[in-house]
């Protein structure tokens, strides 16, 4: 139904949020983080089926249930590792890059065995830009 009158209608950045942590698993600061199938935190791994949203704010480390805890993971821009065995170049930027690991990105998503980590802002000596979420 419309608005027939005035609504406080609630806001948020989306610059951060906090996402509950799969069962068992520990996620480093900094960590490149994804949600899994069931829509738990976990650490970046080659895989299928998963999202990346972004870059842990804080280490924390679930061992017990899935979604006992929090992590707070932060959208933007961040630079990860380039693998080597799979690199992107600059002719990559604007294109959609894979994740690795928690910390690597790749060109591409390794006949199907790969989820999108974002995409490629720009390339340096020491890295790649990616932006995630």
């Amino acid at each position: 139904m419309a608005l027939l009158a005035d609504r406080n209608t609630f806001q948020r950045t989306g610059e951060t949020v906090a996402h509950p942590v799969a069962a068992a698993t520990k996620i480093y600061a900094g960590a490149l983080v994804v949600l899994n199938a069931s829509g738990l935190a976990e650490p970046g791994t080659t895989g299928l089926g998963k999202t990346a949203v972004g870059r842990a704010e804080a280490q924390v480390d679930n061992p017990g249930i899935a979604g006992a805890i929090q992590v707070e993971v932060r959208r933007g821009v961040f630079k990860y590792n380039n693998f080597a065995a799979d690199t992107i170049t600059r002719a990559d930027i604007g294109k959609t890059c894979y994740v690795v690991d928690d910390e690597t990105v790749g060109k591409t998503d390794a006949t199907g065995t790969r989820s999108p980590a974002g995409k490629v802002i720009d390339i340096d000596g020491n890295g790649c830009w990616v932006e995630i979420g």
